[in-house]
């Protein structure tokens, strides 16, 4: 493990996607509801916190299909889970704040595990619905 080859979109959206699912499962757990795991939206709305902008429909998908294909996520449709490698990953990460996480992830995937490449593929409707949800968020202040 540990070839290298991780881009900093690769870790930013894995990063976010720790940050929207945590989000996700604290909503659930507060309202007793089941924990599903984060949606598109919300990765991009924890992408935009990090980075203050929100990923082209192509580096998210191009950085979820890579973290999936080496186990790091699961995703079912427009729900992206964080899979038990990526929450060690996460764990066994050098501490660091939110300003430097995700150069520090990069760091970290590049050390651990490889790019994989899954199937999935993120529809442009899809991904505009999901642009158009967390638009709606903004808008109404959540």
């Amino acid at each position: 493990m540990g070839a290298g080859g991780w881009h900093w979109n690769d870790a930013w959206i894995f990063v976010s996607t720790v940050i929207a699912e945590r989000l996700e499962r604290d909503r659930a757990l507060h309202a007793a509801l089941p924990v599903t795991g984060a949606s598109l939206a919300d990765v991009l709305a924890a992408a935009d916190f990090l980075h203050h902008s929100i990923p082209s429909r192509t580096e998210l998908e191009e950085a979820l299909r890579r973290l999936a294909g080496a186990g790091l996520l699961t995703i079912d449709d427009d729900i992206v889970e964080v899979a038990p490698a990526g929450e060690q990953l996460w764990r066994t990460r050098p501490f660091s704040g939110l300003s430097s996480a995700v150069v520090t992830l990069q760091t970290q995937l590049n050390r651990a595990a490889t790019p994989g490449e899954s199937e999935w593929k993120l529809a442009e409707a899809t991904y505009t619905a999901a642009v158009r949800e967390y638009s709606h968020r903004l808008a109404d202040g959540r």
